[in-house]
């Protein structure tokens, strides 16, 4: 009989909830929502107020949330300042870890006439409970689904108490950012909780540049066979980082087949979200089995400030009447949030009330019963007051204990943090602290929220770990993977220039200059890297370097070493090592030695220059002319005796032969700067002539990249390189123009044809080839023009290879200590030849070189013109005072009569300079002695008429 009621109540739910399924999704367009009855309106408060709590009670999260949710009811109810005596009854159903059960539940609490639900703690429960709440609006308040999707806008009453699944991935991808790893393993129960955990994890990541390389997923009801299996493959994989989100009741069965596999040593990061700090924290005492599989592990537990509510629960947790033992077991952080979901419905019942909120229920003309139906969906009513009750929900802010509960915009609790915890010997160790406002921190997140936030990467900070294997270094996050394939390192099979790659009969397979720089940076990494060379190219002719770049982000290779060119387009597929060559782009031409100019002369300095230089000599020679000219006679005489003499002074100061002796102080210090200036000009004149006329010139028709640009001969290049598509789509230069050459004796048979006998013009290559090249010509081709692109050489890994770095860094090191030279001289050979092509013009001398001097020698020529302007002009008033002064006394003249004085006044200027400095002093002389001759005569004439009678 029990059998058959047990069928019974089995058939009668299944029932309910294929109904419930239909009218949350609807075919066809949704209907109105048509007229709603009233069954029940009261006006006044009532004296209970139904709750409904929703979780499983036989978990971890179940054990610590049920009796912090009744020790939560009974002290509302015992609270006169709430609820004005208006108490709350709770009503518990048990979900059974069920989608079908709860839903069940969910229906029958509903038809108690619940305001409020507390819970679930499942995700995926309160994924299908939300469509019941949603349609006969009672608040859901949840103190464990952390799914991220359950804040979308599909579920307007859920509303969540705890931090999302969203802050918690953030917290992971903070952490591997701060160690440097940038691939992780996820593994993960594959349902609601799950899924958008590891999803919001790979988006958090990706703002990081890192990723999840590979998404492992496994059933909640897998056997440990299967978890086996699962992690043999993870670990034939490259990371090494391991992110574990899953439920307590299996997460455990993770790390003990981990362990058995050896994946719990040196070497590997494991990181575990909420639910392992969750499961340990309500054991009152961790068995040593289970510590010791768990030893290394990073973990994240919410974090809740240390306030006096939370001290005073706590207290008083060991000896609630609801625990079914005493003792610490069974908390965990949930407990306070399950306690504060309660408290958070008291408060918004309080000014849901308090505001004239009714609690009245109203029956819903979808939800009824078809003939002969038992589901009985017409007891299930909607709370007319569910809108304005969320409303006032999410006003809420008050302090519980597990600190400040106010919700965001996006129904967040505000100020969310996570203790990052490191599990070692028989407990946990606290190594720091994140927060959404700060990120990682060694300091407790509510002492930082009244500073400027701070995330910046110097910011971020956290105590030593100790990792699996009971090692403080950081591991370094990835190996090798483990599959028994070395690393497929792919190297061209070059025709020509093969000291830098080619195929041997060694074992290794290769040899060349870029195979001993690999070789020598693979040793000085702090681990073993197992390889392979593999040829690629068929030896005839030089392969596609493109296209063996393309192969090695394709995974055909692992990496390519060789001769690689760093260029823009490559760098957007794979990553390149540090350059351990410089390399660029240069012409090579066809020289011959530059014949003899009779107007060699001329090329030390450039045509400024001699403009400048002759202009300074007159402008000297005029200046010492004017110096001298009072006081020295051999500056004297007619107009064009003077001219002459200014001429020829000038220009034999170039030879130090002028025969004028200078006499005043001003012309001799002068005359000192420029000599100064002329043997320095001399000096720089002798030495460049010399260089130019003794040093051997050679030249050819190409001057660089420009006239070849300009032209229309051919252009050789060697064949696979990336100069074809720069002349062409960068440089703009006909393809047909170009010709392709295998090796070094092509080079040199196009050059010597030349390109009117089918040969070309010139050789468009990489520098490194080109010295390599002209050490074997006889000087007879040389580089043209300067280098006109740079770049490098690399070896090419594929995208996000942690190898590159390693390899950059060992690459940078052999520089340093000086044995990337040694490899270089090894293979490599330069030239001997030292002769010029087409540096005449790098010889010649401009004014930038000397314009100092010339400035010097113009401020000390203007100096002395001032100096001497001022004396003469002294001398002249002194020389004419009358004339001054009637000019003042007089009354304003005519035009004509102004001019006319002025032209006198100029010419007896002119006059006045044009005099010698001795019959100026003569005739000041004889000037002051008539002036003194009339003032005694007018003295004695006024003593006379003094004297005589009146």
């Amino acid at each position: 009989m029990e059998e058959v009621l047990l069928i019974s109540r089995f058939i009668t739910r299944s029932l309910i909830l294929l109904s419930l399924c239909f009218l949350c999704f609807p075919p066809g367009v949704v209907c109105d929502t048509g007229n709603v009855s009233t069954s029940s309106n009261s006006s006044s408060k009532p004296k209970v107020i139904n709750i409904g709590a929703l979780f499983t009670l036989n978990s971890v999260l179940g054990e610590a949330a049920k009796p912090a949710i009744q020790a939560a009811v009974d002290d509302v109810n015992s609270d006169p300042t709430i609820l004005n005596g208006v108490q709350l009854k709770l009503l518990i159903s048990d979900t059974n870890c069920s989608g079908f059960i709860g839903t069940m539940e969910a229906l029958q609490l509903m038809e108690s006439d619940v305001v409020a639900a507390i819970g679930p703690q499942s995700s995926g429960i309160a994924h299908v409970i939300s469509h019941v709440v949603n349609e006969l609006h009672v608040p859901l308040l949840s103190f464990g689904a952390t799914d991220p999707t359950l804040s979308s806008m599909q579920y307007p009453y859920f509303l969540r108490t705890t931090p999302s699944d969203h802050f918690q991935m953030y917290a992971i991808a903070d952490i591997v950012d701060y160690y440097g790893w940038r691939e992780v393993i996820a593994i993960f129960v594959d349902d609601d909780y799950g899924r958008s955990g590891i999803s919001v994890l790979g988006d958090a990541l990706a703002k990081k540049r890192a990723k999840i390389s590979y998404k492992a997923a496994f059933s909640p009801g897998d056997t440990e066979s299967k978890i086996n299996d699962l992690l043999v493959e993870v670990n034939l994989m490259e990371s090494r980082v391991y992110v574990v989100h899953v439920n307590p009741h299996t997460g455990l069965n993770i790390f003990s087949v981990a362990k058995a596999l050896n994946m719990m040593g040196s070497g590997y990061v494991w990181i575990a979200t909420d639910w392992l700090p969750s499961y340990l924290d309500s054991k009152d005492a961790v068995d040593s089995n289970t510590m010791n599989i768990l030893q290394g592990v990073i973990a994240l537990r919410h974090y809740t400030p240390d306030t006096d509510l939370k001290k005073s629960f706590m207290s008083k947790w060991n000896t609630l009447k609801y625990k079914g033992s005493a003792g610490h077991a069974g908390f965990n952080s949930y407990a306070l949030y399950a306690y504060d979901s309660v408290w958070l419905a008291a408060h918004a019942l309080d000014g849901f009330l308090n505001e004239g909120g009714n609690l009245s229920f109203s029956y819903d003309p979808k939800l009824h019963d078809t003939n002969g139906s038992m589901l009985h969906l017409a007891s299930l009513r909607v709370f007319n007051g569910g809108e304005q009750l969320l409303q006032t929900l999410l006003r809420m802010n008050f302090t519980g204990v597990s600190g400040q509960i106010q919700f965001d915009p996006d129904k967040h609790l505000i100020h969310p943090a996570y203790d990052v915890l490191n599990i070692v010997g028989t407990g946990t160790h606290r190594i720091g602290y994140w927060s959404n406002y700060s990120h990682l921190s060694v300091v407790p997140p509510e002492s930082l929220y009244t500073k400027p936030p701070n995330i910046s990467t110097g910011s971020q900070h956290l105590y030593s770990v100790i990792w699996p294997g009971d090692t403080t270094s950081t591991p370094r996050g990835w190996v090798f993977p483990n599959n028994g394939q070395p690393l497929r390192i792919a190297v061209p099979n070059r025709v020509g220039y093969k000291e830098f790659a080619s195929k041997d009969k060694s074992p290794q397979g290769v040899r060349g200059y870029c195979i001993d720089v690999f070789e020598a940076a693979i040793s000085l990494l702090p681990y073993a890297v197992p390889h392979t060379y593999m040829l690629y190219g068929d030896g005839k002719r030089n392969p596609s370097y493109n296209e063996l770049v393309r192969r090695v982000a394709q995974n055909v290779y692992d990496a390519a070493v060789g001769d690689i060119t760093i260029v823009t387009n490559r760098t957007k597929i794979v990553d390149f090592t540090q350059p351990y060559m410089e390399s660029g782009l240069v012409v090579v031409a066809p020289v011959k030695e530059a014949k003899s100019n009779p107007w060699a002369f001329l090329k030390p300095f450039t045509a400024e220059m001699w403009l400048v230089t002759a202009m300074f000599f007159l402008f000297v020679g005029a200046v010492v002319w004017i110096l001298e000219h009072r006081i020295n006679s051999e500056f004297r005489g007619p107009p064009r005796r003077q001219l002459i003499t200014i001429c020829w002074f000038s220009f034999s100061t170039m030879f130090f032969s002028h025969r004028e002796n200078t006499v005043s102080t001003l012309g001799r210090m002068v005359l000192i700067i420029w000599l100064f200036v002329v043997l320095i000009i001399n000096s720089s004149y002798t030495a460049s002539l010399t260089s130019i006329l003794t040093v051997q010139q050679l030249t050819s028709g190409i001057q660089g990249i420009d006239s070849l640009i300009s032209s229309t001969e051919p252009i050789g290049i060697q064949d696979g390189s990336f100069a074809l598509n720069y002349l062409v789509d960068e440089l703009n230069i006909a393809q047909s123009r170009i010709v392709k050459l295998k090796n070094p004796e092509a080079y040199l048979r196009a050059l010597k044809l030349g390109p009117k006998k089918g040969g070309v013009a010139a050789i468009v290559d990489e520098l490194p080839y080109v010295e390599l090249f002209l050490s074997n010509t006889n000087c007879l081709y040389r580089i043209v023009g300067p280098e006109f692109t740079k770049s490098g050489w690399g070896f090419a890994f594929q995208r996000d290879s942690p190898l590159a770095v390693d390899m950059s860094t060992a690459i940078l090191q052999l520089s340093e200590n000086g044995d990337l030279q040694k490899i270089h001289n090894k293979w490599l050979t330069h030239s001997d030849c030292s002769s010029q092509v087409n540096q005449v013009d790098e010889n010649q001398l401009s004014l930038n070189s000397f314009w100092g001097l010339f400035l010097i020698c113009g401020i000390a020529c203007v100096l002395a013109l001032t100096i001497f302007c001022c004396r003469v002009f002294t001398q002249y008033r002194r020389f004419s005072p009358e004339d001054e002064e009637s000019e003042i006394e007089t009354i304003e003249p005519s035009r004509s009569s102004r001019r006319s004085i002025r032209s006198t006044s100029f010419k007896q200027i002119i006059d006045f300079v044009d005099k010698k400095e001795e019959e100026i002093k003569e005739m000041l002389k004889r000037k002051n002695s008539n002036s003194n001759k009339q003032q005694t005569s007018i003295h004695s004439f006024s003593d006379g008429q003094a004297s005589s009678p009146s």
